[in-house]
């Protein structure tokens, strides 16, 4: 046992609620007159000896050793190599902020005029047109839509052929009108023509996925509730080997990053690496020579 993770701790066979002696009772009776002194020190001896054979010595486990009732030692979590260091390189890479990402994202989409909750359902929408979408082209569409009066009401009392022509080209067009004519019957009947303000109800409107739910939490009510992975996100930390094993879906990426990522960074993360994933480290052909990460890339080393 390590001498300096041990406590002894001492405990009486007697548990008597008395003031007097571990052994209970008014203690022993004044030594008589006659008494020899040498008959006094052999009974006080024998009572001490007594006394020390009812004491129980209990050590508390340490360093990893496991007693009766012991809690076992909590280990301590995995961590990506170097990511500190990649992080850092991932931030200076994307100083100039001039990616897609950071002149059309979900935060730049809404009326900034409007009234909050019209600027939330703003935001939601635009969540919805980008799924599969270049930035530039949901931008395209929030625009055109934002003319023609963007609120759950104008939505509505749009015919599907209406709002196709004014959402296309985006990703999935058709199946997103459905989606969003779906989603405001719901928000009006349900939220008042607001969003709802949980992942969980967020994530149960047609056509809204954990990514837009949790992007809608960061932009539209200020809350980060989860990170935010997409397509980018889900690439990028597999190529960092951000991930302990290998992800299949940005869903399963979510959860690998969230065991390990400090909270306070979570906001920050998908915004860097998706732009990141614009300019640098492209789906095909990502662009590693200048890549400050491309010593501490294992993708990249598998490359160059």
């Amino acid at each position: 046992m390590h001498a300096l993770g041990a406590r002894v701790v001492t405990r009486s066979r007697s548990r008597g609620p008395g003031p007097g002696p571990l052994d209970g009772g008014d203690g022993p009776a004044p030594a008589r007159s006659g008494e020899a002194a040498a008959g006094g020190r052999s009974r006080s001896l024998g009572k001490r000896r007594q006394k020390a054979r009812r004491l129980l010595v209990a050590y508390e486990a340490s360093d990893g050793e496991r007693g009766a009732g012991a809690e076992p030692l909590a280990a301590p979590g995995w961590e990506p190599e170097n990511w500190r260091q990649q992080l850092a390189n991932i931030r200076v890479m994307r100083g100039g902020r001039d990616a897609p990402v950071d002149q059309l994202g979900a935060e730049h989409c809404y009326d900034a005029s409007a009234p909050p909750k019209v600027r939330r359902y703003q935001v939601l929408l635009s969540l919805m047109l980008s799924s599969q979408t270049k930035d530039q082209v949901t931008a395209g569409a929030m625009q055109r839509l934002r003319a023609r009066g963007l609120t759950v009401d104008s939505v509505l009392q749009m015919d599907d052929d209406t709002l196709g022509r004014l959402i296309y080209p985006v990703g999935f067009w058709r199946s997103k009108v459905r989606y969003i004519k779906q989603t405001s019957a719901i928000l009006q009947q349900r939220y008042g023509g607001d969003i709802p303000a949980s992942v969980a109800e967020l994530v149960a409107l047609p056509g809204v996925g954990p990514k837009m739910a949790h992007l809608a939490m960061a932009v539209a009510w200020g809350t980060v509730s989860g990170i935010a992975v997409d397509t980018h996100v889900h690439r990028i930390a597999n190529r960092l080997r951000w991930t302990k094993e290998v992800t299949k879906s940005p869903e399963q990426t979510r959860a690998a990053l969230e065991s390990w990522l400090p909270r306070e960074l979570w906001s920050e993360i998908n915004g860097l690496l998706v732009g990141f994933g614009q300019q640098t480290c492209l789906p095909v052909h990502p662009r590693c020579q200048s890549c400050l990460n491309q010593t501490l890339c294992p993708a990249a080393r598998g490359r160059v």
